[in-house]
This record gives structure tokens, sequence and C-alpha cells, in this order.
């Protein structure tokens, strides 16, 4: 296996620039991301989620379009994750999605406050969780993390925000790796 650092730095590289239906492309999304968890003061591994949340979709084959079906990125990113980073930065990751949907069932303004892109992949996602999801979803031990994950992630989506580059956050990408 390569080093996991080098591989995300390659794969921001080469896939960073689509968009998927935002107005900032997935570089700029994740750098957006990864700051404001640091902001937050979150520990690395949630700092490293936050960066890496949406890697899924630069290891698929969906060009720059957004989805037109469910593409499933967060379980494509979380199963590309976890050998490199482990399941602490994996499994917010694998959930942002579903704290998406459970945030739209609970939470009406956070509904209203997505982006036209994130409606449309929350419709293709299978839209906001009934109540059985969100019981389950409010249970589940990663939750919270999931929740910050998301809200991090929908607050990501500024044109022309102003982000520190990739190289600021490889220390916190070397201290999460898992080194073979």
């Amino acid at each position: 296996m390569a080093d996991p650092v080098d591989e995300v730095l390659y794969l921001f590289a080469e896939r960073g620039g689509g968009h998927f239906g935002e107005a900032v492309d997935q570089r700029s999304h994740a750098l957006q991301s990864a700051a404001l968890a640091r902001s937050a003061g979150a520990p690395d591994h949630l700092v490293t989620a936050a960066l890496l949340h949406d890697i899924g979709h630069l290891l698929g084959d969906t060009g720059d379009a957004p989805a037109t079906g469910d593409d499933r990125h967060e379980a494509v990113g979380a199963h590309w994750l976890a050998p490199r980073f482990g399941p602490w930065v994996a499994g917010p990751v694998a959930l942002h999605v579903l704290a998406k949907r459970y945030r739209c069932a609970v939470d009406m303004s956070y509904l209203e406050a997505l982006s036209p892109a994130s409606i449309e992949s929350l419709r293709l996602q299978g839209g906001p969780l009934d109540a059985t999801g969100v019981a389950q979803f409010s249970s589940h031990p990663a939750a919270d993390h999931a929740s910050l994950l998301r809200d991090w992630d929908e607050a990501a989506k500024v044109p022309d925000a102003g982000t520190e580059p990739m190289e600021a956050f490889v220390g916190c990408l070397q201290h999460t790796a898992i080194r073979r």
C-alpha cells in the first residue's frame, strides 16, 4: 500500500477540481470543511474526517457532473479510508450522509438552508429519515461526530473563500494515518 498521505494529495491534485453541482470545487470544499473543524477545536481525527469526507467522489468515476443517482460516496470513502486512517476517521465519513438525512428530518431550518445541489443529493439519498431512522441515528455512538462533520460540510461551500493550502493539513493527515 502506498503512503496514505501521498495518496490523498495525489487524489486532490488530480481530481479535486470537480464541482459536483456546487459553487466550489472539491478541493476548496474539503479545505473549508477542515478549516471549520480546526477552528472549532476538533481533534485531528475529526479535522481529517472533515478534509476527507467526500473522498468517495474523488475515487469514483463521476466526472464533474452532479450525481444522477446515489453514488454512495460516503460508503466508498469510508471503505477506502478505514485501512489508511482508521475507524475514528472512516466512521464519521460513513455517517455524514445519514447525518444530513437526520438533520433534515428534525430541523426544518437546516433543510431550508441546504444548497440546491445538496437538496438534490438528499432526494437521491432517500430524503429525510423517518421516525425509526431518526431514533436509530440519534442512538448511534458516532452520531455526535457525524453531526459535527455534517455541519462543517454544509457550511464549506463559500465561493472564493480564502483557505489554507492542502499542505497546511499534511501534519494532521500524518498524525492520523496508519503506517504499515
